[in-house]
């Protein structure tokens, strides 16, 4: 690939790998897919907004309960990138399959548990299966379809990530509306059996076999290593709201110094012509990857808190109820699904330019919004927040969904799965800085007052900084890429001809 031809704005290559042929029930597959991976996403979320009634139906503490929420977070991101590897090595459709069964199975004992105990451990199974299954949304992607098409899917899936990200307070509103009384709660999770059963039925119908490659080798020491780095960056995370980032802030430079030896081992592997984990040319060598996973990982910081805070501000400052809360923040979902399917048929003429406008409209949203709480009287600045709301939806849908297609749709479909993995594993630990620290600084600047309006604005604009720093490297790749300096970047076909692939294969 040539220079130019790499700085052509971030477009496709239009490489189609051999051997390829579209599977006549491609797009019904893709659904499948949207939909488990919509629920175990949505499962990050939704459940935030029942803590209050979980604790006190389970009589639990606040750290106990903590845990229904930061457990799932902390396996899921834990799982992804080991999932990502299993599925390129052996079957991407089994291991979806007996992830999904998995997340349906652990979410009726979730919704059954008789104590928070039980519930705590019934979330961390479901947290490791969601795990287990995103990575082989994204690789089934890279599987079944190619040059445009994939930009399309991409869009949806990227819809997908976004809108239930933002869906969580409003689903979770509207349930507890429905189901009512003390239990309620327990419909949060059980809503995921019928559907997660049809979907295994359909998959096992509609998504394609993959064949055995005789890449059935797993970098152990490599699974430990990241395993433990990252099991040492999001524990203090995970246990914010108890104390955990000023008891267990050694964690920190622990996780570090382990992920960087994972990396030397990952280049020692490649030096050798062996089998990594995740190969580190993905973020040397494949276009769009190392920049795509970096602005989801500073997007993900700001994103992901922004819910929090408004739930408390708007359920404990306001006196909202649950689905009225919900309610307030639905512009942006709305705004967010809308843009998401639209920029999947822009990403290909656009490239990077989308999501440098998606930040800025994010940014322009949400600080609007953060300005009109703060000034506009409380009884109507919800309502005169929803326009800008939309906004930051709209800038949301231009940012997530064009960014995952342009890191992921130049990777060799050998090396999908672990690639997929490592780009949700960047976000879920931005999603723990972000859900950590956030609603921390809220109750910081609230004290012992009922300074909500300070306090909303504080964690809004600290929201910003994150999302702020996602657009100057979004802007910076976009010039670079208009300047035509983009390095030399290695084709999908050039990193399949590698002597390490054609070792694999």
């Amino acid at each position: 690939m040539t220079a130019a031809a790499s700085a052509a704005g971030g477009r496709n290559t239009g490489v189609q790998e051999s051997g390829y042929e579209p599977d006549p029930q491609r797009w019904r597959a893709l659904w499948v897919t949207l939909v488990a991976g919509f629920m175990s996403l949505l499962d990050v979320t939704i459940v935030a907004v029942a803590l209050p009634t979980i604790q006190r139906d389970l009589h639990a503490s606040p750290a106990q309960v903590q845990w229904v929420v930061s457990g799932y977070a902390l396996t899921f991101a834990l799982a992804l990138v080991t999932a990502g590897r299993l599925g390129d090595a052996l079957d991407r459709r089994r291991i979806f399959l007996l992830a999904l069964s998995g997340f349906v199975l652990f979410s009726a004992a979730c919704g059954a548990a008789p104590d928070i105990t039980l519930l705590v451990v019934a979330r961390l199974a479901q947290g490791l299966a969601a795990g287990f299954m995103a990575p082989q949304n994204s690789a089934l992607i890279q599987q079944m379809f190619r040059g445009a098409e994939r930009g399309r899917a991409f869009g949806f899936f990227g819809a997908t990530v976004g809108v239930s990200s933002a869906a969580g307070p409003i689903t979770a509103g509207v349930i507890l509306a429905l189901a009512s009384g003390a239990q309620g709660w327990r419909w949060i999770f059980y809503v995921n059996v019928p559907i997660g059963i049809l979907a295994v039925l359909l998959g096992r119908r509609l998504l394609p076999r993959t064949r055995r490659s005789g890449r059935g080798h797993v970098d152990v020491p490599g699974v430990l290593l990241l395993g433990i780095g990252v099991l040492a960056l999001m524990y203090p995370l995970v246990q914010a709201d108890s104390g955990g980032i000023s008891r267990l802030w050694w964690l920190f430079p622990v996780g570090a110094a382990l992920l960087a030896g994972f990396a030397r081992w990952q280049r020692h592997l490649v030096a050798r012509e062996a089998q990594p984990l995740l190969d580190p040319r993905l973020f040397t060598t494949v276009r769009g990857y190392a920049v795509g996973a970096g602005v989801g990982t500073l997007y993900f910081i700001g994103f992901s808190g922004v819910w929090l805070v408004f739930a408390l501000f708007y359920q404990r400052g306001l006196g909202f109820s649950p689905l009225r809360s919900g309610l307030a923040v639905t512009p942006f979902a709305l705004g967010s699904a809308i843009a998401a399917v639209i920029s999947g048929r822009l990403v290909d003429r656009f490239g990077r330019l989308l999501t440098v406008c998606g930040l800025t409209g994010v940014i322009v949203g949400l600080g609007g919004t953060a300005l009109l709480l703060r000034f506009v009287p409380l009884g109507v600045a919800p309502w005169v927040a929803a326009p800008l709301l939309f906004l930051g939806g709209i800038g949301g849908g231009f940012v997530v969904s064009p960014n995952i297609t342009m890191t992921l749709r130049d990777v060799p479909v050998h090396m999908a799965g672990a690639a997929g993995g490592a780009l949700q594993t960047g976000q879920r630990l931005g999603a723990a800085v972000g859900t950590a620290a956030l609603p921390g600084l809220f109750y910081l600047v609230l004290g012992g007052s009922s300074d909500y309006r300070g306090a909303v604005v504080t964690a809004l604009a600290a929201a910003l900084v994150g999302m702020l720093a996602s657009l100057a490297l979004a802007t910076f790749d976009w010039q670079r890429d208009r300047r035509g300096h983009q390095p030399h970047r290695t084709c999908p076909d050039e990193v399949a001809n590698s002597p390490v692939h054609a070792r694999q294969t």
